[in-house]
C-alpha cells in the first residue's frame, strides 16, 4: 500500500511541500488526458489511498472527496485531443502534468512523478515506477485524475451515447469500436491514435487502444 515515506525522506532536506503527481487517460481513443498534482502534510493523509485503478468506482468517489478535504493543495490540468494528436500522447500527459502542477494554489518544491518519464515541471521532481502504489500523494493524484477524467466523460457520453463512454471512458472496447464503425468519429476522438485513424480511411482494426489497451 502507498505510503508517506518518501515523502517524508524529502521533506528531511527540502524546506517545503513535496506534491505528488499523475495522470488518468493515456490509452483511450477518446477524450482528454487528465493529470492531478496533491500535496499533503504528515498526519493528514487519508486511510485508503491505493492506485486508482486497483479501486471500485465508489472507492475513488469517496476517496475524491476525502483527497479534496485533508490535502493542503490539490491542482488538475489537462490536456486537449487537439494537443494530443498534435504534439503525441507522452507529450501532451507530460504538459497535463505540468499544468497541474501551475494549478496548485500552494507551490511544491519537489515533486513526485509516477513512472520513469521526468516532466517538465515548475519545480525538480523525481520518478517514482510504480508510484501510484508507493506514494500516497501520487495514489492521491491517480485517484483525482481518473475521478475527474471520468465525469468528464460521462458529460461526454450525454452528447454521444452511441460509442458507450459511460462504461467504457473512452477506452477501445467492442462497444466503443462498434461505435466507431456505425457513426464514425467525433471531435473528441483522437485521430492519431491507430484505430480511430483506422477508422477514418476505411481501413478494418480490432477494438485496441494506442496505448495501454481496453481498460475503462
Amino acid at each position: 500500500m502507498p505510503s508517506f515515506i518518501h515523502e517524508l525522506r524529502l521533506i528531511e532536506r527540502l524546506a517545503g511541500f513535496i506534491a505528488g503527481v499523475d495522470e488518468a487517460g493515456r490509452g483511450p481513443l477518446a477524450g482528454p488526458v487528465v493529470a492531478a498534482a496533491v500535496i499533503f502534510e504528515k498526519g493528514r493523509v487519508p486511510r485508503g489511498l491505493d492506485d486508482s485503478k486497483k479501486l471500485t468506482a465508489a472507492a475513488r468517489e469517496a476517496l475524491f472527496e476525502k483527497i479534496m478535504e485533508r490535502a493542503v493543495s490539490v491542482g488538475i490540468g489537462e490536456a486537449s485531443v487537439d494537443e494530443i494528436d498534435l504534439v503525441n500522447i507522452r507529450q501532451a500527459t507530460h504538459l497535463a502534468m505540468a499544468r497541474a502542477v501551475r494549478a496548485l494554489p500552494t507551490a511544491p518544491v519537489f515533486a513526485l512523478v509516477d513512472g520513469n518519464d521526468a516532466p517538465a515541471l515548475s519545480c525538480p521532481c523525481e520518478t517514482l515506477i510504480k508510484g501510484d502504489s508507493l506514494s500516497a500523494s501520487i495514489a492521491a493524484a491517480s485517484i483525482i485524475a481518473k475521478v475527474t477524467r471520468d465525469r468528464m466523460m460521462l458529460t461526454l457520453h450525454e452528447e454521444h451515447p452511441v460509442y458507450a463512454w459511460d462504461r467504457n471512458k473512452g477506452y477501445g472496447t467492442e462497444d466503443h469500436m462498434n461505435g466507431l464503425r456505425q457513426h464514425g468519429c467525433t471531435r473528441h476522438h483522437r485521430r492519431s491514435f491507430a484505430p480511430v485513424h483506422a477508422i477514418l480511411y476505411g481501413a478494418n482494426v480490432e477494438g485496441t487502444s494506442a496505448a495501454d489497451g481496453n481498460r475503462p
